[in-house]
């Protein structure tokens, strides 16, 4: 009897390990690394998230901004840690993209990191220095193949949405441009405010505040429908380019290794925070379209993006070192 009983009661501790782990963590300041600049469209997620996760955690959260190497060093940090305390707020570049770009990477994007939860996907916007006489897409790809290569155009880094949607459009449209990266969205946006980029493909959110002051001209989005909050700018395919289509998306990864239980808390929370009618009106402001759901669904949508970009990047022969 004295035999069974320690085995139910090892049965029973066993079967409520989950729900302690789940309920303990975190013990500590939670750290969200972003990978990009400061008043990028990832750094307004995560601060918005991160006073409401820290009031329902108990613990602080710290925002801890790390861009470079298109947002590889950030998603690195990450992956090295090997701290559950540690997360990060990743893109399609460092993620689902830069294993068919670069010969060598410090982490492995499969192996050593676990989705959590989508925070948003929004369209690319492609958008133009007001310097630039084009209205329409039609207008500007034109004029880009009067200039005889001399077109730049900024993007968010190498291996970034903003940076493969824009050579997808140039080998649909048959014009040359250069490409300049920068550490974030914020730089690329300045750099066609001043006219020193001609052009970029990029989120809204960093666009907005030079299109308001008329620096900056949208003209499509990549989406395949218009967003409720950019609906009148059309899109690439009714603007004649139906291959030119592309979401930015972002959300939260843990180092691998973290228990199932603090995924399946970090994932619940995050949800609940993205319900907040607050939340929700800031970030649909800015353009960004929540998206929520499960660590299953997360996977489940970075998959589909590494099997369709994937070919896309080896027929537009991209190489980065």
């Amino acid at each position: 009897m004295q035999r069974r009983s320690l085995f139910a009661a090892a049965a029973l501790c066993a079967l409520s390990l989950p729900a302690f782990a789940q309920a303990s963590w975190p013990t500590k300041a939670v750290h969200i690394v972003v990978p990009t600049g400061p008043g990028s469209s990832l750094d307004l997620i995560a601060r918005l998230m991160s006073d409401r996760l820290s009031k329902r955690w108990g613990q602080p959260v710290v925002v801890d901004n790390k861009p470079g190497a298109g947002g590889m060093i950030g998603m690195a940090a990450v992956a090295h840690s090997h701290d559950d305390h540690v997360l990060g707020i990743g893109f399609n570049g460092p993620i689902a993209f830069a294993p068919f770009l670069y010969r060598k990477m410090a982490y492995d994007p499969v192996k050593d990191l676990l989705p959590v939860i989508m925070t948003t996907s929004q369209a690319n916007v492609l958008a133009v220095s007001t310097k630039v006489p084009a209205k329409t897409v039609a207008e500007f790809v034109r004029w880009a193949k009067a200039q005889d290569g001399k077109v730049n155009y900024s993007s968010l880094g190498n291996g970034s949405s903003a940076h493969l949607t824009m050579e997808l459009f140039k080998s649909a449209a048959g014009f040359k441009a250069t490409h300049i990266p920068f550490n974030g969205s914020p730089p690329a946006a300045m750099a066609v405010a001043q006219g020193e980029a001609d052009a970029t493909f990029m989120v809204a959110p960093a666009l907005l505040p030079y299109v308001q002051n008329q620096k900056i001209r949208m003209l499509a989005v990549s989406s395949a429908q218009r967003p409720d909050s950019l609906k009148d700018l059309p899109t690439m395919a009714e603007s004649g380019y139906p291959g030119v289509e592309s979401l930015a998306w972002n959300g939260i990864f843990a180092p691998a290794g973290t228990p199932a239980a603090v995924v399946e808390k970090i994932n619940a929370d995050a949800n609940t925070v993205l319900k907040d009618p607050e939340v929700r009106k800031t970030l649909e402001a800015q353009g960004l379209t929540i998206v929520g759901g499960s660590a299953a669904d997360f996977q489940h949508s970075i998959d589909a993006d590494i099997k369709r970009w994937g070919p896309v990047i080896t027929h537009l022969g991209l190489k980065l070192d």
